[in-house]
């Protein structure tokens, strides 16, 4: 069951049930608070793995608080409904600094993904302590800056990138993470509105251990089941290689999530 300020009406289901875009699947809901190394208190949540100890740990970076992104924007939202029950994986969500969802504000003001980078380092230091075998960073737009800016540390294993605009990464910061031993993979949609595949690997050439990877029919910002599940496919088969698709079905209880 959900738990805490994000809890709201579901119906509870059972057995052999298609896993649809409003399906929350069993995990340990824990909601957290931490503060940055600059002192400002932060709101999120660990969704991990039930009975079993996660093979990884996901934290994720969301899109542009100014134009409505937060720790609850759909495709996190989704990873942290889905992927503690079906991959054994850990997805660690936050709101940075000056964002507001359902979980609560965290302090202060957007930095234009300079103070996010303290956020970040926040958020791996929680996903340490929680103890979720490797720690993998996802940013989604935004995100992406926060991560290419702040994300080469220890003891990060790795990275991807959805959706990545290359708003507030310099070309130095992105060309330092062809000297990283960090695996890195972009997923860049097909139409997406701000840097489409063919520029992206233009861009993102001066880092060519990056792995850009073209996602034919998707858009920016993800939109449709469609594209969310062949998107959760790819994130867990970058962590997990080999793994395959994700089921499709779940046969246990369910709930289906409801804002109404």
């Amino acid at each position: 069951m959900l738990v805490g300020p994000q809890q709201t009406r579901t119906a509870k289901v059972t057995a052999d049930q298609k896993i649809t875009a409003n399906s929350v699947l069993p995990a340990d809901r824990r909601p957290l608070r931490f503060r940055a190394t600059d002192g400002l208190e932060l709101i999120g949540e660990v969704a991990l793995p039930v009975e079993k100890e996660p093979v990884a740990t996901i934290v994720c970076v969301h899109p542009l608080p100014t134009h409505g992104g937060m720790m609850d924007s759909h495709v996190l939202r989704k990873m942290s409904w889905r992927l503690p029950a079906l991959a054994e994986i850990a997805v660690l969500r936050f709101n940075t600094r000056g964002t507001s969802s359902a979980a609560g504000s965290s302090q202060g003001e957007f930095d234009s993904a300079q103070g996010e980078g303290f956020d970040l380092h926040a958020a791996i230091e929680q996903a340490v302590a929680i103890g979720g075998g490797d720690i993998w960073l996802l940013g989604w737009s935004f995100g992406t800056d926060v991560v290419l800016k702040h994300g080469d540390v220890d003891p990060v294993a790795g990275a991807i990138l959805l959706s990545p605009p290359l708003r507030y990464t310099t070309e130095q910061e992105l060309a330092s993470w062809e000297d990283s031993s960090r695996t890195v993979v972009a997923f860049v949609p097909e139409f997406d509105d701000f840097l489409p595949p063919g520029p992206a690997a233009e861009a993102f050439s001066v880092a060519p251990r990056i792995q850009v990877v073209a996602v034919p029919e998707a858009k920016h910002l993800w939109v449709g089941e469609k594209f969310v599940a062949d998107l959760l496919d790819r994130v867990v088969n970058v962590i997990r290689p080999g793994f395959g698709d994700l089921p499709r079905e779940w046969a246990g209880p369910m709930d289906k999530w409801s804002d109404l």
